[in-house]
């Protein structure tokens, strides 16, 4: 049966991101966003695709929301409430505490500010809230007897998840948004090599390749320090939870650092709000954060103070983290237009904006802004785009890809010319079918897993000659008996498989016989010794507590990995077995371990038969190494 795949928004775009899936006959959907650069119908999903009727409970098995940002859950009160949708809702419990104060101060600025009707109210958020049903990560949910959910980090805010769908033999992931590169407070996305069927991931930066974290953090500090030394303002605009943390950590520490006294001002009530968000879910943050947040919370900042609407007419200079990102309402359009004008100040974009939104014109160097038909103003100031997203960039996308093996690759969250550029590469890199659906349009997916196999037309007729004489005997009322006739049969024969050594990327022919003399020259079968092999998934961070804010490479980081494994396994069998240690790899008889250059997060190890029981006893090891919190790297 066929998986498909619909978006109803961010297909070839991004914002308003929900993605219809009909996968062995059931029907999810996947997040329930807003584009922030509508303020009409347009700015939520058209869900008639679900429904002509408008009964989408009955054609919806479940709605799943991967994170909190608006742009994946903000249409959610109004599909429920407005448009009357009443089945199951799955999110994390992050993204559940999280998700109705964003809607509620979006709801805020859209009613009470901007007089806008036909809008959700708070009841119906409260009431949207209450019928979520919470999930935590790794754990499988039943949302039926068919449908099992599994959620995986993400990365990119508190609460991300991408999520593994099942419906019997047939799977897909969907990703969200996501970041393989680990932060200052977050960790990187990863999960299991789950092979489904379709991967079904955003795109944002399809083409971008971005330069190292630390330089880009070094170019940050630089311009905001050369703009307040001169007496300028900086206005950083952020969403509440997520790249703000990021920057408050990296401008905080850098101010005690230079022992700078320049007022550093929050929008008023979100810093008090974050920090005790990511107090309730510590166990969501990077190692570094989890292990000190008992001596120094991270979030409790010293220079950053909680913004005052009368500081806006305070002389300068100042720094000023102000809500939302994309400039498109709130504190941060209020208080870069009064800035705008002067040449003095800057405005540093860290993330993406959606086409429409103020923050987008501003980065396409437009002079003039035009708010709405009554407000325009002029843009002086500097304008800097220095990238803090925390979306995977197209190195991090073709590495979720290696880390999961998809099937199939479908892209959304992007943009279309970019989409297209990256869609070429993974067929070429990967040799699998990839899709970019625009909104609207229906792509259908083969996931049969039949495997073609030869067979002799003798032994064919065999088969069924003795099938048809066992069906034929008369029934004696047993239950054994009452199970026939069958549509299956039952084969006594062996299974060959011939690779052919020409081409490495072929399938092997597939054939049937009914016996095999193996030491007859014409099967040329050879004995070959039985090897198993496993991967590892882990985190770098978890391992070496300082990753995140050295200057490493690749080469050298896996050396240290390599050491902290070696140093165990010495204490645990290093008087009974010699462990070889070489440059890439360790092995210990027949037992090897080692960190390829493409799956950098990822562990492999191998070995014989013969070495089952030490093998067994080296991966007790190595998972107290990786997993147990208690083994901090130091090397």
């Amino acid at each position: 049966m066929p998986i498909e795949v619909v978006p109803l928004g961010a297909g070839q775009d991004v914002g308003r991101s929900c993605i219809l899936v009909t996968i062995g006959g059931k029907n999810i959907m996947f997040d329930c966003g807003m584009h922030m650069g509508y303020q009409d119908a347009r700015r939520f999903p058209d869900f008639s695709y679900i429904s002509k009727t408008g009964n989408y409970t009955d054609v919806l098995d479940a709605v799943i929301i991967s994170h909190f940002h608006l742009d994946h859950c903000g249409a959610l009160p109004f599909f429920t409430e407005m448009c009357g949708y009443n089945g199951p809702i799955y999110m994390t419990h992050p993204t559940r505490a999280i998700c109705p104060i964003l809607l509620e101060d979006y709801r805020k600025i859209t009613v009470e500010r901007k007089g806008e009707t036909k809008f959700f109210t708070s009841e119906m958020i409260k009431n949207c809230m209450k019928k979520v049903i919470p999930i935590n990560l790794h754990q499988t949910i039943k949302v039926d007897d068919d449908i099992e959910i599994k959620a995986y980090y993400a990365g990119h805010v508190l609460g991300a998840a991408m999520i593994y769908v099942r419906v019997g033999q047939e799977s897909v992931v969907y990703t969200g948004d996501y970041n393989m590169t680990p932060d200052r407070h977050l960790g990187s996305a990863w999960i299991d090599k789950v092979r489904p069927d379709v991967l079904i991931t955003e795109s944002t930066y399809a083409t971008t390749i971005r330069d190292s974290k630390r330089s880009r953090e070094r170019d940050f500090l630089t311009k905001v320090h050369e703009c307040v030394a001169s007496g300028g303002n900086v206005i950083i605009p952020v969403f509440a939870l997520g790249r703000a943390q990021e920057l408050c950590i990296l401008i905080e520490s850098y101010w005690d650092r230079m022992g700078l006294d320049v007022p550093i001002y929050f929008s008023t009530g979100l810093t008090e709000r974050a920090t005790e968000y990511y107090k309730l879910f510590i166990n969501w943050t990077n190692q570094k954060i989890k292990s000190t947040f008992a001596q120094r919370n991270a979030f409790d900042f010293k220079h950053i103070k909680a913004w005052d609407k009368t500081n806006l007419d305070l002389p300068g200079p100042m720094v000023l983290f102000a809500t939302p990102g994309m400039l498109n309402a709130g504190t941060s359009l209020q208080v870069f237009q009064k800035w705008a004008p002067d040449p003095k100040n800057m405005v540093i974009m860290p993330g993406y904006c959606v086409a429409g939104t103020v923050g987008a014109k501003v980065l396409l160097g437009q002079k003039i802004i035009e708010v709405d038909k009554y407000t325009k103003f002029e843009v002086n100031l500097q304008v800097r785009n220095l990238s803090f997203s925390a979306h995977a960039d197209a190195k991090g996308i073709m590495q979720l890809i290696r880390m999961c093996e998809p099937r199939n690759v479908v892209l959304v969250h992007g943009e279309r010319g970019k989409m297209d550029f990256l869609r070429s590469n993974i067929m070429k890199d990967f040799g699998i079918p990839c899709h970019m659906p625009a909104n609207g349009c229906s792509i259908k997916m083969e996931t049969s897993r039949a495997l073609e196999a030869k067979i002799s037309t003798d032994l064919l007729k065999s088969l069924l000659s003795s099938a048809n004489k066992r069906d034929s005997i008369p029934s004696d009322g047993s239950e054994k008996n009452a199970l026939r006739p069958s549509t299956s049969v039952p084969i006594n024969a062996t299974l060959l498989m011939h690779f052919n050594t020409n081409k490495q990327t072929a399938a092997p022919t597939i054939e049937i016989v009914k016996s095999v003399d193996f030491s007859a020259n014409e099967t040329q079968a050879k004995k070959r010794e039985l090897f198993f092999q496993v991967e590892k998934p882990f985190q770098i961070a978890s391992l070496l507590s300082d990753i995140a804010h050295t200057e490493t490479t690749l080469e050298d980081t896996q050396r240290r990995i390599l050491d902290l494994l070696q140093v165990a396994l010495a204490r645990t069998i290093g008087k009974t077995c010699s462990i070889e240690r070489r440059a890439a790899s360790i092995v210990i008889r027949s037992v090897s371990l080692w960190l390829d250059q493409v799956k950098s997060q990822i562990l492999n190890i191998k070995w014989s038969f013969e070495d089952e029981d030490l093998a067994s006893f080296i991966l007790g090891t190595v998972n107290t190494v990786l997993y147990d919190q208690k083994v901090i790297g130091t090397i």
